[in-house]
């Protein structure tokens, strides 16, 4: 008799969802004392969510997100590329991963994949052993929409309590609620619900995936690109320590609107004169920065409302293409 389910591969990085606590009780310090389990065990769990897919388990990496770096990005896009080339039939792919850093790998593949299919990261706020995990409703939502066809074309999406976000436009905004991802600006795609529905209400207009400048097949290393945050008072130590250190972009975390203290645009001005492009994003969590005259002047780019994470990851892209500030200015008004 055949499978008229539908194919997901199912890729695993590790975080809090490939995780087994010491007791069901063990929400908080699993990270410390608990085991992260491989993509298998992870899935024996939760049986009915195969209920769902025909699932295609792929072993990637089995880290916490804060352990996630640029390196393993590439190997996730190479890890993707080689298994839906080798893999018939396949209708979409799920990729576990911690929630700390899931919106900066979601947002770097939704820039360097080139694949056609849905792509859905999905993690969790609580380990799979715990009690009253977010992991199982989390899985099942993530295989109905990286396997529902309305969701073809949409990019790399971000599945978790019941509601679908776009790569580009969603943070994680509290470090223990369940609804802990948000995008401020714009709002969900839509939702994954209880009855196996998948509503979508909008589309992202940004290009992604196969229609993005961006190709990382043969590249080792992503330029060094770093953060330097500002609050009152802020010195030039850290945008110092970062050009020795070899940075090829520098991100500025500004005070809203999009302004760094007079120290740190005193340094930032010495780093584009020694040819290190400098990005103003916003510390704010929402909102533009909007490219000003003196901006302009100054050879400074603006992250439009990228946070600076995710203005990082399109900088060590766009780094890959180009140095020229008003050709990375250019990527920014378009990804």
């Amino acid at each position: 008799m055949s499978d008229s389910r539908p194919r997901v591969l199912f890729f695993g990085t590790g975080g809090t969802i490939s995780y087994a606590g010491r007791d069901s009780l063990d929400l908080w310090e699993y990270m410390d004392y608990g085991r992260r389990m491989p993509v298998a065990e992870i899935l024996s769990l939760f049986p009915e969510v195969e209920a769902a897919a025909n699932i295609i388990p792929v072993d990637v990496r089995q880290v916490s997100s804060s352990g996630i770096t640029p390196d393993d990005w590439l190997a996730l896009v190479d890890a993707v590329h080689r298994s839906v080339a080798a893999t018939p039939d396949v209708d979409g792919v799920v990729i576990t991963h911690g929630t700390a850093t899931l919106e900066e790998t979601a947002y770097f593949l939704s820039l360097a994949l080139k694949v056609d299919l849905p792509v859905v990261m999905v993690g969790a706020q609580r380990p799979s052993s715990g009690f009253a995990t977010d992991a199982g409703s989390n899985l099942l939502c993530a295989l109905r929409v990286a396997s529902a066809p309305q969701t073809r074309g949409l990019g790399v999406l971000v599945v978790l309590n019941e509601e679908i976000h776009a790569a580009r436009e969603v943070t994680k905004t509290s470090t223990l609620r369940l609804e802990t991802f948000r995008a401020p600006d714009i709002g969900m795609l839509g939702y994954a619900d209880p009855d196996g529905t998948v509503a979508i209400y909008r589309q992202p207009v940004r290009p992604c995936c196969r229609d993005t400048e961006f190709d990382v097949a043969g590249i080792g290393t992503l330029p060094r690109v770093d953060i330097a945050l500002s609050y009152a008072g802020a010195d030039d130590a850290a945008i110092s320590g970062f050009v020795n250190a070899g940075a090829r972009a520098i991100v500025c975390a500004t005070l809203a609107p999009g302004l760094p203290t007079p120290a740190q645009e005193q340094a930032l001005g010495t780093a584009v004169a020694r040819g290190i492009p400098v990005i103003y994003s916003s510390r704010a969590g929402s909102g533009r920065v909007l490219r000003r005259g003196s901006m302009r002047k100054a050879g400074v780019i603006a992250a439009d409302n990228l946070n600076p994470q995710k203005a990082r990851v399109l900088a060590m892209l766009a780094l890959t293409r180009t140095s020229d500030p008003d050709e990375i200015q250019r990527m920014f008004d378009t990804y």
